[in-house]
Formats: C-alpha cells, sequence, structure tokens
C-alpha cells in the first residue's frame, strides 16, 4: 500500500516544490521516499474539484515538519527568493544567503561563517562548509574594495610595457608582426613609443635609451611587468633580473621594480598608455618598414600625444613636463650603454673557456664549473654565479689563447717557464729598450726562445 501522508506534510511538498526545489532535495530535508514526493507534486499541479485548505500560517514561511524547518519572517521570503531555488539542485546553504552575506561583510572567513551558521541555526547541522563556500563565491562580494590611486613626484617613475604594433608589409609582400614599447613618465604622463620586431633584451634596451634620450634624462625608477628581457624569475619580494638589464641600470643610476605577478593595475598609466598609442596612433595603418612605423610615431608623440590635455592632470602634458619634470630627471650617461653579448661557459680542463672560437684563462678553483662570459668586439669578462667578476682579457682572433699568469696553478708552473720569469727581470734592469725587446721576443717565438742561441742581438 502507497504511504499516505498527511494534508500537512502534502501542503509542504507542494509548497516547497513551487518553491523551486527538486523531488530528491524534498525528500531528503522531509524525510520521505523521493517517488513519494513525486507523485505529491504531480497531484498538486493537477485541478482538483475542492482545493485544499491552507494552513493557517503567517505570510512567507513553511512549517516545520519531521524535523524540517525554515526560518520565518520576511527575510525568509528574500532569503528563498536570493538562494538560487529557482534553480535545480539549490544549494543547501541558500534559505540563509542573506544571513551569510551579511557576515561576509562583516570581515568574518568562511570557516568562522559556517561556524556560526551551526551554532545559531541548530536546522544548518546538515549544511556543509563546501556549501557556504561555493555560495558566497557564487555571489561574489556585494561591496568591493576600491582602488587606492598612486601619484609620483616628478622625475621619480616611469612605467613601461610592450603592446601590438601595426603589421609591417616589406616590398616582398610579407607581413611581419610588431610589438610597441611605451615610456610613460608617471608624473607629467609624457610618453615615448617604438616600435620593434622582438621583445629580446637588446631590443628592449635599446629602446629604454632611445626613451631617456627623448626626455632629455633618466627616471629614477623603471616600473615593469615580469617581462623575459627584464626578468628571469618572477617574485613580488625577490624577483630575479637579467643581468644584462641590471648592468644597464646601474650604467644610467636608475633601479628597475617589477610589479606584482598578474597584477597589472600597478601599472595602470602605461597600460593605458598602450591602449592610447594602438587606438589613437595605430589603428587601422600598415607600414612598409620598421622605421616607417617609428618614424610616425615620434611624430605622433610630438604633435599630438604631447599636445594633449591630460584628462586626471588637466594640463597640456609637454607643458607640464617642461615645466615641473624636465630639471627632476637624472642626467644621462655620458656614453651610450656598451652592448654586450653573455652566455654561460664551462670551464675545461685546461683552465680556458671558448669564446668566439678564441681561449680565455680564468682562475683555477672555477676548473669545470659553468661560469658567465659577457663579450664585446674590445674584452671578455668572466663572472662566477654570483655575478662577481673573476676574469677580463682582451679581445683575442680566432684560435688565440689569451692566459692570465695569475690564472696558473703553482704545481704546473714548470723551471723553464720560471726561468724565462728571472730572465725577463734581469733584462728590465737594463733599460726600457731592452725590456721592450726581450718581451717582443717571447711574445713573438715563445718561452722557449730562451734556449735560442740566436736571440741575441745581431745573432
Amino acid at each position: 500500500m502507497a504511504n499516505v501522508l498527511k494534508m500537512t506534510m502534502v501542503e509542504t511538498i507542494q509548497s516547497m516544490r513551487s518553491a523551486g526545489l527538486s523531488c530528491r532535495e524534498i525528500a531528503r530535508r522531509l524525510g520521505v521516499h523521493r517517488e513519494t514526493v513525486s507523485r505529491y507534486a504531480r497531484k498538486g499541479r493537477e485541478p482538483t474539484s475542492k482545493p485544499a485548505s491552507a494552513p493557517n500560517l503567517p505570510a512567507g514561511t513553511l512549517p516545520a515538519v519531521a524535523g524540517f524547518a525554515v526560518p520565518t519572517g520576511p527575510q525568509a521570503t528574500v532569503q528563498m527568493a536570493e538562494g538560487g531555488l529557482s534553480r535545480s539542485p539549490p544549494s543547501a546553504a541558500g534559505l540563509w544567503l542573506a544571513w551569510l552575506v551579511e557576515q561576509r561583510e562583516r570581515g568574518l572567513c568562511v570557516k568562522r561563517i559556517h561556524q556560526d551558521l551551526q551554532a545559531e541555526y541548530p536546522t544548518a547541522a546538515v549544511v556543509s562548509y563546501d556549501s557556504v563556500r561555493r555560495l558566497l563565491k557564487k555571489h561574489g562580494s556585494t561591496r568591493p574594495a576600491p582602488f587606492r590611486r598612486m601619484e609620483s613626484p616628478p622625475g621619480f617613475e616611469a612605467q613601461i610595457d610592450f603592446g601590438t604594433g601595426a603589421p609591417v608589409i616589406g616590398a616582398d609582400g610579407r607581413r611581419r608582426r610588431t610589438h610597441v614599447l611605451r615610456v610613460v613618465l608617471s608624473h607629467s604622463r609624457r610618453g615615448y613609443s617604438e616600435a620593434v620586431f622582438t621583445q629580446s633584451t637588446d631590443d628592449f634596451i635599446r629602446c629604454l635609451e632611445n626613451a631617456f634620450e627623448h626626455f632629455g634624462g633618466v627616471p629614477r625608477t623603471l616600473v615593469i611587468d615580469n617581462l623575459k628581457a627584464g626578468v628571469l624569475k618572477a617574485d613580488w619580494f625577490d624577483p630575479e633580473l637579467n643581468p644584462k638589464l641590471e648592468d644597464f641600470c646601474r650604467h644610467y643610476g636608475t633601479v628597475v621594480l617589477p610589479t606584482k605577478p598578474g597584477v597589472p593595475r600597478h601599472k595602470g598609466k602605461v597600460e593605458r598608455g598602450i591602449g592610447y598609442v594602438q587606438t589613437n596612433a595605430l589603428a587601422g595603418r600598415i607600414f612598409t618598414s620598421l622605421a616607417k612605423q617609428n618614424e610616425h610615431l615620434l611624430e605622433w608623440e610630438c604633435g599630438t600625444a604631447d599636445r594633449r590635455i591630460h584628462g586626471t592632470t588637466k594640463q597640456q602634458v609637454l607643458a607640464h613636463f617642461d615645466a615641473v619634470e624636465r630639471a627632476a630627471l637624472l642626467p644621462l650617461a655620458a656614453a651610450r650603454f656598451e652592448s654586450f653579448r653573455e652566455a654561460k661557459r664551462k670551464v675545461s680542463r685546461d683552465g680556458h673557456v671558448e669564446v668566439s672560437k678564441a681561449f680565455y684563462s680564468v682562475p683555477p678553483e672555477y676548473l669545470g664549473r659553468e661560469v658567465w662570459v659577457r663579450w664585446t668586439g674590445r674584452c671578455v669578462r668572466v663572472f662566477n654565479g654570483r655575478m662577481e667578476q673573476i676574469a677580463i682579457h682582451a679581445a683575442h682572433d680566432q684560435g688565440r689563447f689569451a692566459t692570465d699568469a695569475a690564472h696558473l696553478d703553482p704545481t704546473k708552473i714548470n723551471g723553464l717557464e720560471r726561468g724565462i720569469v728571472y730572465l725577463l727581470g734581469k733584462v728590465r734592469s737594463i733599460g726600457p729598450r731592452a725590456r721592450a725587446w726581450a718581451e717582443a721576443v717571447v711574445d713573438a717565438r715563445g718561452i722557449c726562445e730562451r734556449r735560442s742561441k740566436s736571440a741575441a742581438p745581431g745573432g
């Protein structure tokens, strides 16, 4: 025989079903078989000759049956409406949504809110912590924290970022993508833009130098995001910067401050500046070369961007820069930063590292270890893992060895080499011309020349 429920229970089932709860949820809450709930829910939708009388309850409430209770009063209606009961399946914590949001606005954590819910509402004992967490996450924060505007004194900060530039289509018809670097002085909002094909460290540094020359000075702080050209390892407290960029900053007397990873608003001035360049200067344009694009950007900066009245400062950008910020910038360096190439090298068994097919000595304690090497057309510098310089040599031709006597292990200096040092010391006492001749002989013919009988003048 099928279960026959009392009218009060039937009314409860039909009221909860009308509110949007699923039959499975109603059965779980009331302790009734799901098929029984489904059968009585269907009866509630069928027309009857005599409608059932509604229980005498205050408006907006549901009765407590079989240990189930819901909040009473006007707030219960709001809770049920806001708790997502129109969707299936609803959240188990939906009936207390208004109370949960109120507790969150008080600054309580989700764990504390769940504990207080079960303490204040015994009928919420079946509500899990995950239900409360998901419900609060779904409805989000009703009162977001406001942003704090950060302004900088004149000459203190420049914000830097890359964006997509205008395409370049050369004479061969090949379409190439470009990147535009934007540098914005945070106080006056004066900017500099330059397009490049790659975001390499060399391109990044060259664009920064061009920006400094455009401004006629150097800002004390460079705020960048965690681009690969400048940051090897992103970290809010201790980022690992590219060593080449660090040398560049020392050369110009400035510092780099990467933003917090994933928080672009830390450089909001240049974020907006990139959009300004893209929509105003480059939108709808195609260039035949990178040089043409950069010529256009420079004309646009001087003729349009510098002449505008900025929406925040309410002043003309160039006039504000000339009046306040130009004099506050650091002076330019006497010479441009000497660009160098760098790479890791492993010290070979003979105590040398290979650079451009030439070989350069390092101290013997670094035998078999990896070192950093930086080289230009004039010199080669060797650094340890802490970027401390351990050796410096003049650049040599391919196949030549540059060996510093201080890098030789004492046990590997033979008697012949010690003897040549002694003889050179004796020759130096004769005079500068004799010393120059002896050193030239050793350089030209090697240490073994000390044995040659024809080494004497006129021999």
